[in-house]
């Protein structure tokens, strides 16, 4: 079939999708500390002392080997290959069709990248608890289908979308504040830039700002997202009350490091490489 023939939309999804592969394969390790850090036994905090990324890096290398660190990457991409696709190509969509060929302004991209993360997230979030099971530790999955297959089994397909309201109170202000902080950053580039052939480079610095901001201001809602989703039994409310009482405020920003480290990569190598496909393809971003 003929690439221009394919609808902008499918081509956005196709877009999102190697953007999303490249990413994710990347930074896989430091989404796996984070996911570790976050889902350490209470019983290791008395007395004991604070376990930091490094610490838990060696130890899943020293004990599970160089590769250990690349667990629940097959989830990763049965999620993020059509979710990022998904995103995008809901992203491209409302964008065309509320503001054709304008740029959004500050609110406007809040609200198309907080919608287009709504649909991506609730579409995908069975294999998001899954893939936070897989990196956790705690759990002994052979395989995504069988990993599905034994938690509708045991617990009901309920527990596949343990931790919703966590997620999208996570996700949905993440990609909001991180489309505005990019869009604004990116549109006050100077022409020479945004025109020249350094224009990925400097795209890539803004989502890196974005992304610091919005990861920092979202934390609280991924730790409680780790704890619902690895827990099932918690629900949102319990689970903020037991990171406090455990932990204290701090809590709440425990693997925000790597969290940091990765969702700010993973965001700006994603955006990037989904715009400079867009526009290899003759569409705008």
């Amino acid at each position: 079939m003929e690439l221009s023939l394919v609808h902008p939309a499918i081509k956005a999804f196709m877009c999102g999708s190697v953007s999303g592969t490249c990413s994710t394969l990347l930074f896989q390790p430091l989404d796996l500390v984070k996911t570790r850090l976050q889902t350490l036994q209470s019983s290791m905090q008395p007395g004991s002392g604070r376990v930091g990324m490094v610490t838990v890096l060696l130890n899943v290398v020293r004990t599970e080997r160089l590769l250990g660190l690349w667990k629940g990457v097959s989830p990763s991409f049965v999620r993020t290959i059509p979710g990022v696709g998904l995103y995008f190509s809901t992203y491209f969509s409302l964008k065309q069709h509320f503001l054709q060929e304008k740029s959004p302004g500050a609110m406007e991209a809040v609200l198309l990248g907080g919608g287009a993360r709504t649909v991506a997230g609730v579409f995908m979030l069975p294999v998001t608890v899954i893939k936070t099971r897989f990196e956790c530790g705690r759990y002994s999955y052979g395989s995504v289908t069988g990993a599905l297959r034994s938690v509708c089994q045991t617990e009901g397909p309920a527990a596949l979308f343990s931790g919703l309201m966590a997620t999208l109170l996570r996700d949905v202000p993440f990609s909001g504040i991180y489309v505005m902080f990019y869009s604004q950053t990116k549109s006050s580039l100077p022409k020479e830039i945004s025109m020249s052939a350094y224009a990925p480079l400097a795209n890539f610095s803004c989502g890196i700002l974005a992304g610091v901001l919005a990861s920092l201001i979202t934390q609280p809602a991924d730790v409680i997202k780790t704890h619902v989703q690895v827990n099932p039994q918690l629900r949102t409310a319990e689970a903020i009350r037991y990171v406090y009482m455990e932990h204290g405020l701090q809590g709440f920003f425990r693997g925000a490091v790597p969290r940091l480290l990765r969702r700010t990569m993973m965001a700006a190598m994603a955006w990037t490489v989904y715009e400079q496909m867009m526009a290899h393809i003759g569409l705008k971003s």
